[in-house]
């Protein structure tokens, strides 16, 4: 007997060990507990065993792995109380019964079934589930079985209990994963550009959002010290701010125009959030909007408005202006109709009736260009009508001691509205004159450019344009101007008279070189 349970325990350590081995290797239960009823079959040489566990909410045992059963018999939860397996559950002790022909609530395994051994799964003082062995031998188990059984059945808890643990884990790891990859679709679709850096200002994510805004890809970025790639931060006080919030831990938002690496300046809306661990700040996300295209949109509607209303004021300032001048004009005329005029008044006056035909003209400026005006146009000599325009402003020019060097080239006429096109020479020269100041040059020339077409140059020595300046100059009411000396209108206006002659109007320029406009009209 005593040689007959001492080869129980060396098999059983044997199991164990195996057990133990397993429970390195394997994480999956269900092959687990298959495997724990393999290699316990050679220490209790039992027809048939069986692994169930405990369903906590329906009170019930539910079969996990069994060996040598019907899968009638495995399929149906059995109720806590309810046969051997069901009381053990219950009570938590050990249960041995060398003959179920005098057990009336035995609950059928297999039949002719004689002996039922059958143990808690107990882990941590907790009740996993019942070990249950039968045998068609009667006296098939003893109290050392039993014993055995109990030391084999903790084994297989702690199993259990692990196998349980790597599946809670591996299923909220496949949470978290499946949460990063949908907030990483959420970032990769949003038109946002978002990043985060760490509390060293370096940079730890970066969306396509970003790479969009900014040129770089998300390799180029990450790791990369956030001033390091843009030091223009600092001036723009988006530094200033991140730093704040990694000292605070309290959000920002600011608005600025940014200078991204391609030379391009954009509007943005910026918010500034902490990153915490804890209580602790480890670092900052900042969500980056931009809002260039929709403030192109706010102000081109700003503008339309002020266009509209302009358009309403010159409409009462034109009529004020051309009563008067309509007296002029016709008191001229009356005067020119008087005999013996001597020449030298008769000239003047001719001049005085001209000249208020253009002023009435340049009093409908303001409203060419917020609503449309008709224009009347006629065969005409452009050098006369450049020559026209130098002996108006000739004061000007000689008080500001401006040089003028005129080369006129052999021309035909063209078609257009001479009252037009002298405000739009008269515009070019005053505001060359404006922008030398004193003791500066203006040349003007003229030739044919291409079969069908003539050009105007209008160049002068003044200061020049960088690149950005010159995306400006023909905007509405931008002017460099000082507050209060100029509306900002003339260069856009002097484009729109061009467009509606079916020309071009040009600049060439480049800082401290001077400022070249260049007029191309069509010959008809």
């Amino acid at each position: 007997m005593t040689k007959t349970l001492d080869d129980k325990r060396e098999r059983l350590l044997k199991a164990l060990i195996e057990i133990g081995q397993e429970l390195a290797a394997t994480t999956e239960l269900e092959a687990l507990l298959g495997r724990i009823l393999d290699v316990s079959r050679d220490v209790f040489h039992f027809d048939n065993a069986i692994i169930r566990l405990l369903d906590e909410d329906a009170r019930t045992l539910v079969t996990a792995a069994s060996y040598g059963y019907d899968s009638q018999v495995t399929a149906v939860p059995l109720t806590l109380g309810r046969g051997v397996m069901g009381k053990v559950a219950q009570n938590g002790e050990p249960l041995l019964i060398n003959d179920l022909r005098a057990t009336a609530d035995y609950v059928a395994g297999i039949e002719g079934a004689r002996s039922e051994l059958a143990v808690p799964l107990v882990a941590h003082d907790k009740i996993l589930g019942v070990f249950n062995v039968e045998s068609t031998r009667s006296q098939a188990f003893t109290e050392e079985d039993r014993d055995l059984l109990v030391i084999l059945g903790r084994q297989a808890a702690a199993a259990i209990e692990n196998a349980r643990l790597y599946e809670n884990l591996r299923h909220v790891s496949n949470q978290y994963r499946d949460l990063h990859q949908f907030n990483s679709r959420i970032l990769k679709s949003v038109d946002l550009g978002i990043y985060t850096v760490d509390i060293d200002l370096r940079i730890t994510s970066w969306n396509p959002g970003m790479e969009t805004m900014s040129g770089l890809s998300e390799a180029q970025a990450l790791g990369q010290e956030l001033l390091c790639l843009f030091p223009q931060l600092e001036e723009e006080g988006m530094a200033q701010r991140l730093r704040q919030v990694l000292s605070s831990g309290i959000s920002e938002k600011l608005r600025l125009a940014h200078r991204d690496l391609r030379g391009e300046v954009r509007f943005q809306k910026r918010r500034i959030a902490a990153l915490k661990d804890g209580g602790a700040t480890t670092g900052a996300v900042v969500i980056v909007e931009d809002v260039t295209e929709f403030r192109r949109l706010l102000d081109q509607t700003i503008q339309s408005e002020k266009l509209a209303e302009l358009g309403r004021l010159s409409a009462g300032i034109a009529h004020e202006i051309n009563n008067p001048l309509s007296v002029i004009s016709y008191a001229a005329q009356l005067l020119l109709r008087e005999e013996q005029i001597p020449p030298d008044q008769e000239e003047l006056l001719e001049r005085i009736d001209s000249e208020t035909d253009r002023l009435k003209a340049l009093t409908g400026g303001l409203l060419s260009f917020s609503r449309g005006r008709e224009t009347h146009k006629r065969f005409m000599d452009l050098n006369d009508t450049v020559r026209d325009v130098l002996r108006l402003v000739k004061y000007e020019l000689t008080r500001n001691n401006i040089e003028v060097l005129e080369d006129y080239g052999d021309l035909p006429l063209v078609q257009a509205d001479p009252n037009k096109l002298k405000q739009v020479f008269i515009n070019l020269v005053m505001n060359a004159v404006q922008a030398m100041e004193k003791d500066g040059a203006i040349r003007i020339s003229s030739r044919r450019v291409q079969s069908g077409w003539v050009e105007i140059v209008f160049a002068d020595s003044g200061p020049g344009m960088d690149a950005h300046l010159q995306e400006k100059v023909f905007e509405p009411f931008f002017t460099t101007r000082k507050e209060g000396e100029g509306t900002g209108l003339g260069l856009y206006i002097c484009r729109t008279i061009i467009d509606d002659h079916g020309g071009r109007l040009l600049l060439d320029s480049a800082p401290s070189q001077g400022a070249s406009f260049r007029i191309r009209l069509p010959v008809e």
